[in-house]
């Protein structure tokens, strides 16, 4: 359950920043270059995900639930507060807490691109979360896209120098886009969503220029090779594993060096495959042998070692001093593009330790 506390401290809003800044998630201001897309057919539901950015440092998390969590302090100096339902696994790179993407134990996958038209709510009396933390959050909360959107009546994602879009799908094989348009949540699913495929420009605009095949830009041509190969696989009754079929389309939109992260989920056997640039073997995480009860212990691995195939037992309890150097490392590649406060790192480093089981 959500509720509004009263500011817990004079803590400025160092971290709302920093996130605010490193949440440059799939950005080079001349290269755009993250595809999502979700396949359904002949009972395979299996999400893609390209993460194209100037850093492959990463850890894949488990997040438990029953845990009770406090938000970063946003500008009207609130704190939102819930805690967790369900179970997760994420890809991070400026925290535990504050995932790119990821997966839960009910099949709710989320992952986000940067979109240049975004605009988000104005401030309003709902509580206000950054990008990424709304991610976890609708993690810890949600099973299904419907429950994602109706919870933009409780709160809105908070105004900030990074503009993202999301594309979000459930374990019933239902996909949907939000997007931020003009201070508004725009939402295409069901029939308004032809094309279960997100790149860097907005859902509508893609859609046309594909169907009119004039795409002109990176992101737009990217759309229409993930959206011909969807189509492809599930028209043509395609006999190859959706896995596969899913990591050949990531290979088909990869911008080289750019891209970091190749993510796969099968959301049907509850499974998380990815391989990284400097380790191109696939690894995987399956949600059976994993325990996300509150009593359990957070698990987390570096994304970067050299291991391949299931390395569910591979994951190590949570160790702050790995998500420090992750964290460290991410922030030192982004400087040269961005300012980064040695304030604001030291804060995101320290916000995992506010998590605790509820009593």
């Amino acid at each position: 359950m959500m509720k509004l506390l009263e500011p817990l401290s004079n803590k400025t809003i160092i971290m709302k920043k920093l996130l605010g800044i490193l949440l440059i998630s799939c950005f080079i201001h001349q290269t755009n270059a993250c595809t999502t897309f979700l396949i359904n057919s002949n009972g395979e539901l299996v999400f893609g995900r390209n993460y194209d950015w100037v850093t492959n440092a990463g850890t894949v998390n488990t997040n438990l639930r029953g845990l009770f969590k406090t938000s970063a302090k946003m500008k009207d100096g609130k704190t939102t507060s819930w805690v967790s339902k369900y179970g997760s696994i994420t890809f991070n790179q400026y925290g535990k807490e504050f995932p790119t993407g990821g997966m839960n134990e009910k099949g709710l996958v989320i992952e986000l691109m940067w979109l240049t038209e975004s605009v988000y709510p104005k401030q309003d009396n709902r509580a206000s979360l950054q990008e990424l933390q709304w991610v976890q959050y609708q993690l810890d909360n949600c099973s299904s896209i419907e429950e994602v959107i109706a919870t933009d009546s409780l709160l809105r994602v908070a105004s900030s120098s990074v503009p993202l879009h999301f594309l979000i799908a459930d374990a019933r094989g239902k996909a949907a886009t939000i997007e931020y348009l003009n201070g508004k949540m725009v939402v295409h699913q069901s029939n308004s969503l032809e094309f279960p495929v997100l790149t860097n420009s907005t859902y509508e605009s893609s859609k046309a220029s594909y169907k009119s095949r004039k795409g002109d830009n990176n992101s737009l041509e990217r759309f229409a090779i993930a959206c011909s190969m969807v189509t492809q696989y599930k028209t043509n009754n395609s006999k190859k594993p959706a896995i596969d079929f899913a990591f050949e389309t990531l290979d088909k939109v990869s911008q080289g060096d750019f891209t970091k992260w190749s993510i796969v989920y099968d959301i049907k056997n509850k499974k998380v495959h990815f391989k990284t640039s400097s380790y191109s073997q696939t690894k995987t995480v399956g949600f059976s042998s994993l325990d996300f009860t509150c009593s359990a212990k957070a698990l987390s691995l570096d994304m970067n070692k050299d291991l391949k195939g299931d390395i569910t037992a591979s994951l190590q309890p949570y160790n702050s001093k790995l998500n420090e150097r992750i964290v460290t490392e991410s922030v030192i590649a982004t400087r040269p593009r961005f300012p980064i406060s040695d304030a604001a790192l030291k804060e995101a480093i320290a916000y995992p330790a506010t998590v605790k089981c509820k009593d």
